[in-house]
């Protein structure tokens, strides 16, 4: 049994080794604009059952409760929480934030030709005047900016207008659209504040700001990181002391083992 329990204890000191790694990522987005925290989820292993809960027991009884022993935890996922990160107003006319549902994103398409979806809103523009992320992936539809302009207004619909010279009426550069998806947390991320969409998201839909359920666009403004950085500081403490315990468990079972080596010696 002394075995089983160092594997069982191993296994434990793996899955919060994982735990560790992925509160050093989230942490280390602290200050990432439109980051997504990550959480790991756990699950128990199978079991080995030396009485069967439900089975026949002595004298024709029924076993209320079994004989059970586990062998250890492994983690089943790492999940992206999307919930919205706080407002930070910059008062940059490129900058743009989400107000409204977690599950809507702005549609970009890298240099390679990935489309891909992004809640960092910190875009700037391109030696050819569109609007692009600081990574260069161009925001989609694609909208081309004057090289000279007086003023440039995002609307809350994501109406993109620029007045040129001081006096001119309004000139209507294009229309910023979302993608949307039902399951968010099947998009898949690849770095550089991007996700890319997968069977487990969904079906994107192109939505416009403004419309039902579907939130507003706020100019002059980027969406901060949703890492909390007591809650993670807490999440580490409990890792490090679950991983002490761990390797608690496999001394504990080395020494009870090498006793009962000594006694049949």
């Amino acid at each position: 049994m002394g075995v089983h329990a160092l594997y069982t204890a191993a296994t434990g000191m793996n899955a919060q080794m994982k735990q560790l790694e992925v509160t050093a990522n989230n942490v280390a987005n602290l200050s990432t604009q439109g980051f997504k925290r990550d959480r790991v989820n756990f699950a128990d292993l199978f079991y080995r059952h030396q009485h069967l809960v439900g089975a026949a027991g002595p004298n024709g009884t029924t076993r209320p409760t079994g004989v059970h022993f586990g062998n250890g935890v492994e983690v089943v996922s790492t999940q992206k929480l999307f919930e919205a990160g706080g407002t930070m107003i910059t008062d940059n006319p490129l900058d743009v934030a989400i107000s409204g549902p977690e599950n809507v994103f702005f549609k970009v398409r890298s240099p390679d030709g990935t489309e891909a979806f992004t809640r960092a809103g910190n875009f700037t523009l391109d030696g050819e005047g569109r609007i692009i992320t600081p990574g260069g992936d161009v925001l989609l539809p694609e909208i081309t900016v004057p090289q000279e302009y007086y003023s440039l207004d995002i609307a809350r619909d994501g109406k993109v207008t620029v007045i040129e010279t001081l006096g001119d009426d309004p000139t209507e550069l294009g229309q910023i659209t979302l993608g949307r998806f039902v399951n968010p947390g099947g998009l898949k991320p690849i770095g550089k504040n991007l996700f890319v969409a997968t069977p487990a998201a969904g079906d994107e839909q192109l939505v416009t700001p403004g419309s039902a359920g579907n939130g507003v666009l706020m100019q002059g403004a980027i969406e901060a990181s949703n890492v909390n950085a007591i809650s993670e500081l807490i999440q580490m403490i409990q890792g490090q002391r679950a991983y002490e315990i761990n390797s608690n468990v496999i001394e504990t079972a080395d020494e009870a083992m090498q006793i009962a080596n000594n006694l049949r010696g």
